[in-house]
């Protein structure tokens, strides 16, 4: 018998994650059969999944359906995590059964990237000029 590959700890972070709101749909079954449908946005993305807000009720385990709105691409995920409720919706991360970086239409930082990196500390942008004030005639 060949042993089933499990994940890694679904609290250890394999991607940057990034701080991005994009529009998409999730879609599932309900226990009870029902199909349930939402449009919401990310708050945070990696090239595993997302966190979301979401109203409609989940369970841990259960498979989802995240299609980007803006792509129309879709993909497979479990929610792996029900958090904090914010006006009425909860805070859901999502995981993709098979990694996809570029589902999200983004280019995620290299694995080896850090805010502290010299190359991160290098780059440093010029001021914009102060802008003077028009006086009437």
């Amino acid at each position: 018998m060949t042993p089933i590959p499990t994940r890694q700890k679904k609290n250890t972070p394999r991607s940057h994650r990034v701080m991005l709101s994009i529009g998409i749909v999730i879609t599932g079954d309900w226990p009870n059969g029902h199909r349930f449908s939402e449009e919401t946005f990310t708050s945070v993305v990696n090239a595993h999944g997302a966190l979301i807000l979401l109203a409609d009720e989940v369970t841990c385990v259960q498979l989802v359906t995240v299609r980007n709105v803006k792509s129309g691409a879709e993909l497979q995920g479990e929610v792996v995590e029900i958090g904090e409720s914010h006006a009425g919706k909860s805070e859901v991360s999502i995981e993709f059964l098979e990694p996809s970086p570029r589902f999200w239409r983004i280019a995620f930082p290299p694995e080896d990237w850090s805010a502290r990196s010299p190359e991160a500390k290098g780059f440093v942008t010029q001021p914009a000029a102060p802008l003077k004030a028009r006086v009437p005639k």
